[in-house]
């Protein structure tokens, strides 16, 4: 978005200025402390009555000199970078509009039954971000009651996630396990990459764990016919073992991130056999809302300015089709190849005893006299005969 990318220019200067400035900062610095360095070993070395105290005058008021010129240097790209950073709030408040309430319809939360769908949606969330006590507190202040057959797989969840992050495998191995016949029904692959990660751990150690390593081999058996190129580069890896898996051509086995690529796959199969999204309903609409706001914010700066409120009449329709990426495709969507709209709740898809489908607006314009011509073949029929489907 323009919007974002001219904040973000503006606070890219604001971090260079500050990288700048701590590096010249630095090395003055650096410089003063040498000055002084250089006339204290002068005192040390030769002694007060020694010295020339004429070089150590000159030497000292140079030194004071250099101070208080760097101070005032310093002082003065400070007050620079002040302006800088002002310059961003600036930036902010000229691209992005702080009231939004322009584009909120008022009746969005107007029912007991609508906040507490809101409010579900949030403790949902917090449970899923593992924010247990956070959760609890809201279902007090809210008053929503929430069962708990619905906290303990997201508290197990959690807790094998955790379990990930410290790279502890067991608690994901055992429920993969337990699961393993509806995670097979899901066509899943995670308790093999878990025994392969297991087994990279152990790959890992060195040869020490060269005959353990032969024993966990056996987990893989179950997995041969679907994985058997994984296995087979797995045990080549024993080869090199003596030497290191480092220095070896399988290298790649010790990748880190397979942690993080562990994790994911574990939460899209858990939530899978939970009946849950991946992700958050909370995030996604909180993401998608983000992405649209601008765009309905220039919507209706438009239709006020050309008078045109008319335009932007139905609750659940905006006025204009707003692409959030392929990621938020999560149904299909049918548009009527008459009208060249998509269908909604009150415009559904129609199929005409023909078997092509249209809108309902559109066929309501094409009956003429209680006869309805399909507008790809010529068959004539009742528009009565048509039949809402449903996507």
């Amino acid at each position: 978005m323009e919007q974002c990318a001219c904040v973000e220019r503006e606070l890219e200067k604001v971090l260079h200025r500050f990288v700048m400035y701590g590096h010249q900062s630095e090395e003055r610095l650096d410089e003063l402390l040498r000055s002084v360095c250089e006339i204290r070993a002068q005192l040390v070395a030769f002694g007060v009555q020694d010295a020339d105290l004429s070089v150590l005058s000159q030497n000292m008021t140079q030194c004071c000199k250099n101070i208080k010129e760097t101070v005032q240097m310093l002082a003065s790209r400070h007050k620079d970078i002040h302006g800088s950073v002002s310059k961003v709030g600036k930036a902010i408040d000229r691209n992005f509009d702080a009231e939004i309430s322009a584009v909120v319809a008022e009746t969005v939360w107007d029912t007991p039954e609508r906040q507490k769908y809101l409010s579900e949606s949030i403790v949902e969330h917090l449970y899923r971000q593992g924010m247990l006590s956070v959760a609890e507190d809201l279902c007090q202040e809210s008053g929503v009651v929430i069962d708990m057959s619905m906290k303990q797989p997201f508290l197990e969840l959690n807790r094998i996630l955790e379990a990930l992050r410290m790279q502890d495998l067991r608690p994901a191995l055992e429920w993969a396990v337990s699961n393993r016949q509806r995670l097979l029904e899901l066509n899943s692959s995670l308790e093999f990459k878990l025994h392969r990660l297991y087994f990279i751990s152990l790959l890992s150690g060195g040869i020490g764990n060269q005959m353990e390593a032969l024993q966990y081999a056996r987990h893989f058996q179950p997995f041969a016919s679907q994985h058997q190129r994984d296995i087979q580069i797995l045990m080549g890896s024993l080869v090199y073992l003596r030497h290191g898996i480092e220095n070896s051509p399988y290298r790649s086995l010790l990748e880190t991130n397979q942690w993080a690529e562990i994790c994911n796959i574990f939460t899209r199969d858990a939530c899978a056999l939970l009946g849950l999204s991946v992700e958050s309903p909370l995030s996604v609409s909180f993401a998608s809302g983000c992405m649209a706001l601008p765009v309905l914010m220039n919507i209706k700066q438009v239709i006020e300015q050309r008078q045109c409120s008319g335009v932007w009449t139905h609750k659940d329709e905006l006025p204009i089709e707003i692409d959030l990426g392929k990621k938020c495709w999560y149904h299909s969507v049918f548009a009527c190849p008459i009208l060249r709209q998509q269908t909604s709740e009150s415009n559904p898809p129609m199929k005409l005893i023909c078997g092509h489908v249209i809108s309902r607006d559109a066929l309501n314009k094409l009956t003429n006299a209680g006869k309805l011509k399909c507008p790809y073949c010529p068959m004539e029929q009742n528009p009565s005969h048509a039949k809402q489907i449903y996507f």
